[in-house]
C-alpha cells in the first residue's frame, strides 16, 4: 500500500454539479519509520555525561591504642563546621574555649574558607597541619563535596571527617539563632 490521495468520486449522472468529495488516506508507516530512525540517530550520536569521580584516600583499618594517638595542637589544626543553607563556620579553639564569638562564619569562595585554610597552613607546622571537617545534620552532601574540593585545591593532605561534639553543637545552634 502506498501513501496517496484517492480522487475517485461516485457520481450519479443526474446533471447536478456537486462538490467532489475527496477521501484522504494517509499512510503513517513511513512517518513511524522516520521517527524511529531519528530516535536511533540521536541515541547513537549523543555523548552521555560521564560521572565525575573524586579520589578519596582512606587510611587502612588499623587499631591504634589510645595511648599512641598523637595529640593535635590547635595551631596545627583547623575545624570546619558545615551548616545549613550552604553556611560554613570555622574555629581554631580548644573545646572548652569555644563560644559564638570564636566560631567564625564564612563561605565557599576563594576569599572565604579557602583563604582561612591557607592562612592556617602558613602558621602551622606543615607536616602536622590537619583540617577537621564536621558536617551537621542540616548540611547537604554538596557542602561536603565542596569542602573536599577545597582540601584538594589547598593541597591539604591531612583531613578528617568527624561528628560534632556536644559543645560544638550547642555553640553552633546558638550562633545560627543569633
Amino acid at each position: 500500500m502506498s501513501a496517496g490521495v484517492d480522487t475517485s468520486t461516485s457520481g450519479k449522472g443526474d446533471g447536478k454539479v456537486r462538490a467532489k468529495k475527496m477521501n484522504l488516506n494517509v499512510d503513517m508507516a513511513p512517518m513511524c519509520d522516520l521517527g524511529f530512525l531519528l530516535i536511533t540517530f540521536f541515541m547513537f550520536t549523543t555523548t552521555f555525561s560521564k560521572p565525575n569521580i573524586m579520589h578519596l584516600n582512606m587510611p587502612p583499618k588499623v587499631e591504634i591504642p589510645p595511648s599512641n594517638i598523637p595529640e593535635i595542637k590547635t595551631k596545627n589544626s583547623l575545624t570546619i563546621i558545615l551548616g545549613k543553607d550552604d553556611q560554613i563556620y570555622w574555629h581554631q579553639q580548644e573545646q572548652k574555649d569555644l563560644n559564638t564569638s570564636t566560631l567564625i562564619k564564612s563561605d565557599y569562595s576563594k576569599d572565604g574558607i579557602r583563604k582561612e585554610i591557607l592562612r592556617a597552613q602558613k602558621q602551622a607546622d606543615q607536616s602536622k597541619f590537619t583540617v577537621i571537617i564536621k558536617p551537621t545534620d542540616d548540611s547537604s552532601y554538596k557542602n561536603l563535596v565542596d569542602i573536599l574540593d577545597e582540601m584538594e585545591i589547598t593541597n591539604s593532605d591531612r583531613y578528617g571527617i568527624k561528628e560534632l561534639s556536644s559543645k560544638e553543637k550547642d555553640v553552633y545552634k546558638e550562633k545560627v539563632n543569633e
